[in-house]
């Protein structure tokens, strides 16, 4: 019997969220969307996805990203990012750099 597949662990706030070496964060004109480009797929983002996506730098906590969208936008769910973030994870899109890293 196959092992169960492991899940990544849920994104914290003191996470550092980055784009994958291999990702590319790009605007599309002809879909007038931004997308992650990723080797032999791209990844349409609505939403807030590409604003969100645009802080991950490695040196920024998931903390720190929710409070800079929360001067933008006034609220900001924590959770849903966390979700988001976690989600692109598990697709090996973004690489979390833990808090002591």
């Amino acid at each position: 019997m196959d092992p169960a597949p492991t899940r990544p662990p849920a994104v914290t706030g003191s996470d550092r969220p980055r784009l994958a070496r291999h990702v590319r964060l790009a605007f599309d004109p002809t879909r007038q969307r931004h997308v992650l480009l990723h080797p032999e797929t791209v990844v349409v983002l609505h939403g807030s996805g590409a604003d969100i996506l645009g802080l991950c730098d490695g040196r920024r906590t998931v903390a720190e990203i929710v409070d800079e969208l929360g001067a933008r936008y006034q609220v900001v769910p924590d959770d849903e990012v966390r979700r988001f973030l976690t989600r692109l994870a598990a697709r090996r899109c973004v690489e979390l750099v833990p808090a002591d890293g």
